[in-house]
């Protein structure tokens, strides 16, 4: 039974209220989403400095990082299913709520043991993004829609860029611990506006929370995500990545077997098996991969000796700020996504999305030798991410019952951050294996470890635009229809099921 106290707002109410009103709305849960971001590109500056601060070896500190990535794959999925459960203003309040105590965790610490704790804390906040673009869809009106959730999901790549050359001033002018400081500030000023303008959306779900799926999953995630995160640093033949690896696949297969039995399973399988979500969801899988890559592979040349012959001899604000613009456009682009989505249907937007990323890519090869080469490529692949972006969340939510609007955009959201584990292990493997000896043992990345890096950057953009291309066009017609004008939740599921197929 649901248990929620929110009070209930009808899809489509707030168009009869000014247009004020919905762009608040809009820009408070943008400004949550960015915020969520940010704390994943806090400690980038403070990397090569967290051993001395908190008095521990590199491969301890590695866990500041790592607990951050774990914590927001495993919450993200559970969030979602709690949103659609008791409410999703609640959980997002909740999210919030865990981005301040994190923040003021790390603030406070003085070792490697709370510092990692408040940054896992700081992940599990990061639920705040797709519970915010589920939300949307509840509580504003249709026309709406569109540019909205296209905002938000930008969200998530504005907030990586302005995260990163914002920490690197911080921490080259102040106290490293000003940086967690000012995200506290970020984080309850987020949590103060999401309390008192935005509306409890309704919440239509039923049944009740699936704890033993909740852990099921979280277990394979960490599984998974620590055997493929470390795998560089404990050895990829180690028996302990190999265990974990193969943990990862068995208790996988346990958990599907047991959500097709459960009566209110955490992840419908059965919604997420029909063409138009599961074609969704492998596209962005392979987009997280290819987005990831170029944040790997940039920083690094901009930032690496002009002695080595390609790299730019930047430091790490200045790259910052070259790499900033990429962000900037993933929010300018979504507009023009959603009027293409509207028109076009979302399919077309995400295919021209993944294939805009490959160009992207493709240039940064060309451009290599420039440092506002690179930025213009950076430019060029984040406004395709812009668009991929933006046209997930209305494939999936326009594909899925209202009730699983928050499990399901969660889910998606889980299969583009594991994309982009693997795509850390995979294109740091190619960099560490292909390299330049500088002399007195001092090894850098090579030239062709970084155009290798870029064209499987450029090769997994191509997949996930040909993958794209194979969800059913009906569907995705249809995914755009019922995302504005949603039907009644006992005839959704067969509508959509029958269209999909």
């Amino acid at each position: 039974m649901n248990t929620s106290h929110e009070l209930p707002v009808r899809p489509g109410t707030l168009g009869a209220v000014s247009p004020a009103r919905s762009n608040a709305i809009v820009l408070v849960l943008a400004f949550a989403g960015i915020t969520a971001a940010i704390m994943q590109t806090l400690v980038v500056p403070l990397i090569a400095e967290l051993p001395t601060i908190l008095g521990t070896t590199a491969s301890n500190t590695s866990w500041v990082i790592t607990a951050t990535l774990l914590s927001a794959a495993v919450m993200t999925p559970t969030s979602g299913r709690l949103g659609d459960l008791y409410g999703k203003r609640r959980l997002m309040l909740i999210c919030g709520s865990l981005l301040v105590i994190g923040s003021i965790v790390c603030a406070t610490a003085g070792s490697v043991v709370p510092m990692v704790a408040g940054r896992a804390l700081q992940g599990a906040g990061m639920g705040l993004i797709p519970l915010g673009i589920s939300a949307m869809r509840d509580i504003l009106p249709a026309e709406r829609l569109g540019t909205s959730i296209a905002l938000m999901s930008a969200s998530m790549g504005v907030g990586g860029a302005l995260g990163l050359p914002i920490a690197a001033a911080v921490a080259q002018n102040a106290s490293w611990r000003t940086l967690f400081w000012g995200a506290t500030v970020l984080a309850v000023v987020v949590v103060i506006l999401i309390a008192t303008l935005i509306p409890a959306a309704p919440v239509t779900a039923r049944g009740r929370f699936d704890l033993p799926g909740a852990i099921g999953l979280g277990v394979a995630l960490v599984c998974l995500l620590l055997g493929v995160s470390k795998g560089a640093d404990w050895g990829w033949g180690s028996p302990t990545i190999i265990a974990l690896l193969a943990a990862a696949v068995v208790l996988v297969l346990i958990w599907g077997w047991y959500e097709l039995r459960v009566t209110d399973p955490l992840v419908d399988l059965r919604v997420t098996a029909r063409p138009v979500v599961l074609l969704t969801n492998v596209s962005s899988l392979v987009i997280g991969f290819a987005m990831y890559a170029q944040s790997l592979i940039i920083p690094q040349l901009l930032q690496l000796p002009t002695s080595t012959g390609f790299g730019l001899g930047q430091d790490m604000l200045h790259m910052g700020l070259w790499m900033m613009p990429g962000g900037l456009m993933m929010m300018l682009v979504s507009p023009f996504g959603a009027r293409l989505s509207h028109a076009r249907g979302p399919k077309v937007s995400l295919v021209l999305g993944a294939a805009v990323v490959a160009v992207g890519y493709l240039s940064a090869i060309v451009l290599m030798g420039s440092i506002l080469g690179l930025a213009v490529a950076v430019a060029i692949s984040s406004s395709g991410v812009g668009l991929a972006y933006g046209a997930m969340p209305a494939l999936i939510m326009g594909s899925v019952p209202r009730s699983e609007t928050g499990s399901a955009n969660s889910f998606n959201t889980l299969m583009r951050s594991i994309g982009t584990s693997v795509s850390a292990a995979i294109v740091g493997v190619v960099l560490s294996q292909m390299t330049l000896d500088l002399g007195g043992g001092f090894t850098v990345p090579s030239r062709a470890g970084f155009v290798t890096g870029l064209l499987l950057g450029a090769g997994a953009a191509a997949v996930a635009a040909v993958v794209a291309t194979t969800i059913p066009a009906r569907a995705s017609a249809l995914a755009e229809q019922n995302l504005e004008h949603p039907v009644e939740e006992d005839a959704e599921r067969p509508v959509i099921a029958a269209h999909a197929h």
